[in-house]
């Protein structure tokens, strides 16, 4: 009971992890981490992310333009992209690594000392990859709620606000932090015993291990 239980909660947190992984790749390239209503026409919405900036209009549709210049960025923006690519590979890499810890795996399943370091870096690596999904995502919030209550910029000036890509990122960065946290917790939890397999084996040798110790009987 206790093996499938263990099994179980590897299989939540690599799933979590995963989750977090595939939303943070959504994030990195979602144009959506600003949005910019304009009251004076309605009819017309700008978004902005990492990479562009869009327009959507009723008649035209979405028109978006790619940032010209890395370097022209703001400094948020550009510390995202670092980080959020930072996040994306250390998440791939959690996966390769946990997945070879698993101990549903049959590869290397007398190794269980091995096992339980792959998982350890896993969740280790899910870790600092949700750290990094996490503070670029509040770090644009944080710049966007100052901007947005700025009394220098006159009150006519339209005033950007959270996109969907924020709340998506957020979402990724603590699944990255709960799978990772789950699969260091098992992989520090109290080894899972050999498969049913091995108990027989192990059974039928101890006869013949009796039998050769005991001494001849007088």
């Amino acid at each position: 009971m206790a093996f499938v239980f263990r099994v179980a909660m590897q299989f939540v947190g690599l799933l979590l992890s995963l989750l977090g992984w595939v939303l943070s790749i959504i994030t990195t390239y979602l144009p959506h981490w600003k949005n910019l209503n304009l009251d004076l026409n309605e009819m017309e919405n700008w978004t902005m992310g990492l990479w562009q900036t869009c327009v959507i209009q009723e008649e035209v549709g979405r028109q978006c333009k790619d940032f010209d210049s890395f370097l022209a960025l703001p400094a948020e923006l550009r510390i995202s992209r670092i980080l959020m690519f930072l996040s994306n590979g250390l998440g791939f890499l959690g996966l390769l690594v946990s997945g070879f810890g698993l101990d549903c795996l049959r590869i290397g399943e007398r190794q269980q000392e091995l096992k339980k370091r792959l998982l350890i870096l896993g969740g280790t690596l899910f870790w600092t990859a949700g750290i990094a999904a996490l503070v670029p995502v509040s770090w644009v919030a944080h710049r966007t709620v100052q901007e947005f209550w700025d009394e220098t910029i006159p009150e006519i000036v339209p005033r950007w606000e959270f996109g969907e890509a924020l709340f998506i990122g957020w979402f990724a960065g603590f699944s990255l932090l709960l799978g990772g946290c789950l699969l260091n917790c098992v992989a520090c939890s109290t080894q899972a015993p050999l498969a049913s397999g091995h108990y027989a084996v192990a059974e039928t040798q101890c006869p013949c291990l009796e039998n050769a110790t005991a001494g001849p009987k007088v």
